[in-house]
């Protein structure tokens, strides 16, 4: 089944065989396809550490990226849960 919202299909491969979901995945290789690699890579790290969020920031931005579950979770685990979506 062909994913026409992918534009950089090699990209988006080798980001999920790496381990990233889906979603991840095809905002990194759209990204790339459309701004080039290396200005993707110059736009990161502008967010401070999530270790520095309240849990109620955490909570609010695991809403905001559809993270199921997330009131029941520990800081730690919205953390793990952020980073790895």
């Amino acid at each position: 089944m062909p994913r026409s919202s992918i534009k950089g299909e090699k990209t988006y491969r080798k980001l999920r065989s790496s381990g990233e979901s889906k979603q991840k995945a095809a905002r990194i290789s759209n990204a790339m396809a459309a701004e080039g690699k290396s200005k993707v890579g110059r736009r990161g790290g502008k967010s401070s550490a999530y270790d520095d969020w309240t849990k109620a920031d955490l909570q609010k931005k695991a809403r905001d990226v559809g993270i199921t579950g997330r009131s029941s979770m520990s800081k730690s685990e919205l953390i793990s849960a952020l980073r790895n979506h």
